[in-house]
């Protein structure tokens, strides 16, 4: 895989009108992660997961407060963001659409959902649809070889998927994301 260069030496960081990273945050990570670790540097993996919670992503700006607040560098926060894929640098969509790529997947058509999506949503891996609904990514395996091809949507996992089966749950996805519930809770008992 190549690498991704981007330009930071003479990027400007906007400054937002409040912090990121909030007194209500900060309170959290000392009283909840500072006893627990013998650093402050090691609080930073909380603290980034803490920020993307709250925002869905992690901002420039916010990296620099997270630096500034664990007495670090902001390049050791880079360094620390940028080499775990669990962070998120650019906003993504409401919807994260997380293709399998395991062996088995692709065995078993995973390549075929990976491109129905990019053809319904307009987008290569990694971008979000212009509308901001949707966003591609493909995962390494997921840990449900037995029924391939798999894939998470948001934390959601589907088993057995199918270019229809695809194309019926985004129809039924809401439109609000916080409306969207587990489809498999509850089914054992119903069914």
């Amino acid at each position: 895989m190549a690498w991704i260069v981007e330009n930071r030496r003479t990027a400007k960081v906007e400054k937002p009108q409040t912090p990121y990273l909030t007194e209500a945050l900060k309170k959290h990570l000392t009283e909840k992660y500072f006893p627990r670790y013998p650093t402050k540097q090691a609080v930073t993996l909380p603290a980034l997961h803490a920020i993307q919670h709250e925002y869905g992503w992690i901002p420039q700006e916010a990296l620099a407060e997270v630096a500034e607040f664990l007495n670090l560098s902001a390049a050791e926060v880079m360094d620390t963001a940028t080499f775990y894929e669990e962070y998120w640098l650019k906003p993504k969509g409401q919807y994260l659409f997380q293709v399998c790529r395991s062996l088995a997947c692709e065995i078993c058509g995973s390549k075929k959902l990976t491109e129905h999506l990019q053809k319904k949503f307009g987008v290569d891996l990694g971008e979000t649809s212009a509308d901001g609904r949707f966003t591609l990514i493909e995962l390494e395996c997921l840990g449900s070889c037995g029924t391939a091809p798999v894939m998470l949507v948001n934390d959601v996992l589907y088993e057995n998927v199918t270019c229809e089966s695809l194309d019926q749950l985004i129809a039924q996805l809401p439109k609000d994301p916080h409306d969207f519930k587990d489809p498999t809770v509850g089914w054992e008992t119903e069914h």
